[in-house]
């Protein structure tokens, strides 16, 4: 073999799966799905029964996580969906930009700037009212399948 050292570029993550399988006949209302390569979260199921010659089927209906567009999708029920891993973090805000940007403090005390300001008027309204008003705002985060946004505002009180 050769003696050259190999170099690899190093990625952020472990290589980790943005999705993990889970049988369809399992997934139940209010848990997380991948619909048409989209997280949603599902609103309603309903599994039909087993014809003459084939599986039982669930009918999911589910909101895009990011863009609350409804989603539906028909699986066999004893077949494999693809699930999101879904987290959720608290940040501070401390800045808003004139293009659109926020920046957030994290826990280990490093500021994170990629984030735009939600879509959500209702939250937009509140998170810049707040931020007008000099209160502390805790933002939550949503992240899965690579993808961010703010999906939550808790006022932790004046500065």
């Amino acid at each position: 073999m050769s003696d050259e050292e190999h170099h690899f570029e190093s990625k952020a993550d472990a290589g980790a799966s943005k999705t993990y399988p889970q049988q369809a006949g399992t997934i139940r209302k209010n848990g997380y799905i991948v619909i048409k390569g989209r997280p949603c979260k599902v609103v309603e199921v309903s599994t039909s029964k087993t014809g003459k010659h084939g599986h039982a089927k669930c009918h999911f209906v589910a909101i895009d996580i990011f863009t609350s567009k409804k989603l539906e999708d028909i699986v066999p029920s004893s077949h494999n969906c693809d699930v999101p891993h879904v987290n959720r973090t608290d940040y501070q805000l401390i800045d808003i930009s004139e293009d659109g940007f926020v920046s957030l403090l994290t826990d280990s005390g490093d500021t994170k700037d990629d984030l735009r300001l939600p879509m959500d008027d209702n939250l937009l309204k509140q998170i810049k009212d707040g931020f007008a008003e000099g209160k502390d705002l805790v933002v939550s985060v949503m992240s899965a399948m690579g993808e961010e946004q703010i999906c939550a505002l808790k006022d932790i009180g004046p500065k």
